[in-house]
């Protein structure tokens, strides 16, 4: 299993964080923040495979085309970032050793820090 980074993903959070579509919680929030897998089945059927591929940061190369297990390290909800997606992201690429995956995750951490700290009551800004 060769697990890299899937650059759409990355590229698609990238503009999603400058475009202000952001959630700015707590790591511990993913898991109820992530998508069911009823909601993940939705936005297929409703999108297909190419969209739903954006919302995440890994690729599995082994894993067939058009299926859900082959894309890995799920950052947001199909309508925003949510940090606690990109922190678990971070983290699990950290834990498997999936080094270019860690440093986006980690560039999107920055990022989605950034606007945390400009943001009004935040003590950054």
């Amino acid at each position: 299993m060769a697990v890299t980074l899937h650059r759409p993903g990355y590229d698609h959070a990238r503009r999603v964080i400058a475009a202000g579509r952001v959630v700015l919680d707590d790591r511990d929030a993913w898991s109820e923040h992530q998508p069911t897998a009823a909601q993940e089945n939705a936005y297929l059927e409703e999108h297909g495979f190419a969209a739903y591929g954006r919302w995440h940061l890994g690729v599995d190369d082994a894993a067939a085309e058009d299926t859900k297990a082959r894309y890995r390290f799920p950052y947001g909800d199909f309508e925003a970032v949510h940090r606690c997606g990109v922190l678990a992201a971070e983290v699990r690429a950290g834990q498997y050793k999936h080094a270019d995956i860690q440093v986006a995750a980690a560039h999107l951490h920055g990022m989605l820090d950034e606007l945390m700290a400009a943001r009004p009551g935040s003590g950054g800004g």
